[in-house]
């Protein structure tokens, strides 16, 4: 088995035992990247300028006592992330040559650690989109079909983890952008608690729906990138005063005492046959496992994409504001006035899907209809996030599709916008109510495409939907299957 197809626990255990070296395992990855890439156009940077002095620094930690398991094992990171002195795009025109001067919080506890930084992956614009082609740096493509999409917005990171170029990788979810393309890529994708990891650093799209997250091969991976970056940071007002826990310590198979919620609103007309099929077996698996099944009812779930675009988009038109041309960022030239530079700038700095939504967002805030829109979406997700708190009186964790259909070709939702927003109806709620999700492969279509099974849980219990995705990955072997690249 050659060093980039193991997991980052893998590769933990041989630097334990002396059998590999930090160097030689960047050497082999970034052979793969200079194969792969140019093909699935998962990375937008490569950071070759800083990995020497990366890989030395892991090195020497290595060589001390107790290293943390993540010190030497390289990791992509989504281009939203503000890294230090490496290009930061956000895969935007706007921000197509930023360069920040400051480590977002993830990034300053994976260097603490010595993660090795390997690059910046690409992701639809500003994180607005379902399928990573909205990326001013073009599209990204999905290694299990190079016709199809990834998903997204965390497609590169998704890619690049299914293609063997990164052992583990970092998203954003603001709607399902790290467990839908998970899904469709055929890896483990995990969306904490809103308010378990900083936000610090991590450039907003919309303030109250967006969290940092994991995208790994296997659940033990994403427990251990967990616990690394998530806990209080003072320089995120929304961080959630609560210590990180060893999610990897209390990882267990076992699943006698937990009951799984099935919500028959996740079950609907057009969903794909093999979707439901994977389902309704994987739910037979679960029983196997021990754990009790029941129906349960999420009756708001039918306003969840309404709710979701109507505040999204209020909060993108109001963080996207600060892309002036002014004091960073692109900035058009030939204006004769500062009206004009700002229409320019934004005109040609935007793309087509950024501009939809701060459109949509600004005309929801404006005066006349602010009640009408804005007002009622958020009484609406106060009745969603009800009824998550309800079902959870019941169960302990909620089963369903991450997505309602496996990854689609390239190009058959872009027109479509309508089309392309329901590609989260699964996964929009549980950020509307700031609970914690994964998304785990549970089978493939007739096609050989992926398909995932979301979990979720109630707010801060990320162990316990470990446990259950943990439980059911070591009782399958979908994890295993890889692209034929």
């Amino acid at each position: 088995m050659k060093l980039y197809e193991l997991t980052i626990k893998d590769i933990a255990e041989l630097y334990r035992k002396g059998e590999a070296t930090p160097g030689q395992v960047v050497d082999e990855l970034i052979k793969r990247i200079d194969a792969l890439n140019p093909r699935l156009n998962a990375f937008i940077s490569i950071d070759h300028e800083h990995i020497n002095e990366q890989v030395k620094k892991a090195e020497q930690m290595l060589k001390g006592t107790s290293p943390h398991p993540l010190c030497g094992v390289p990791i992509a990171v989504k281009d939203i992330f503000t890294t230090k002195g490496i290009r930061t795009t956000c895969g935007s025109k706007m921000l197509e040559n930023f360069i920040p001067s400051y480590d977002a919080t993830v990034i300053e506890k994976l260097r603490h650690t010595g993660t090795i930084i390997i690059g910046k992956t690409n992701m639809d614009e500003f994180a607005m989109g379902s399928s990573t082609e909205t990326s001013y740096f073009g599209p990204t493509l999905n290694p299990w079909a190079l016709d199809r999409v990834p998903g997204g917005s965390s497609g590169g990171s998704a890619s690049a983890v299914a293609a063997d170029m990164a052992f583990g990788a970092l998203g954003t979810d603001t709607g399902g952008s790290i467990r839908q393309p998970a899904a469709l890529c055929g890896i483990v994708g995990l969306k904490p608690t809103y308010g378990r990891v900083s936000r610090y650093g991590m450039i907003a799209f919309a303030s109250s729906l967006d969290q940092g997250g994991t995208m790994t091969k296997t659940v033990y991976d994403s427990a251990l990138l967990l616990e690394t970056i998530s806990g209080f940071d003072p320089k995120d007002s929304t961080s959630a005063n609560i210590p990180s826990e060893r999610f990897t310590a209390l990882l267990s198979s076992n699943l006698s005492n937990i009951t799984i919620g099935v919500p028959e609103e996740y079950f609907i007309e057009g969903m794909d046959e093999d979707v439901q099929k994977a389902i309704n077996v994987a739910i037979e698996t679960m029983k196997s496992l021990g754990a009790k099944i029941m129906d349960i009812k999420l009756p708001h779930t039918k306003y969840a994409v309404a709710v979701y675009y109507i505040l999204a988009s209020s909060e993108a038109s109001s963080n996207l504001a600060r892309y002036d041309g002014v004091k960073y960022g692109y900035r058009a030239e030939g204006s004769t006035g500062l009206a004009e530079m700002y229409i320019k700038t934004r005109t040609q700095g935007f793309g087509k899907e950024v501009k939809r939504r701060i459109m949509l967002g600004t005309f929801a805030l404006s005066a006349g209809y602010y009640a009408a829109f804005y007002g009622k979406a958020q009484k609406a997700r106060r009745l969603i996030t009800d009824d998550f708190n309800n079902a959870f009186k019941q169960c302990d964790v909620i089963l369903a599709p991450t997505s309602p259909t496996p990854a689609f070709k390239l190009g058959a939702k872009l027109d479509d916008p309508l089309k392309m927003y329901l590609s989260d109806i699964f996964t929009i709620p549980v950020n509307l109510a700031g609970l914690p999700g994964i998304s785990i492969p549970c089978g493939f279509t007739d096609d050989n495409l992926p398909i995932g099974m979301q979990l979720i849980g109630k707010q801060f219990d990320e162990k316990t939907i470990l446990n259950v995705a943990y439980a059911y990955e070591q009782a399958t072997n979908w994890y295993k299957k890889k692209p034929n690249l």
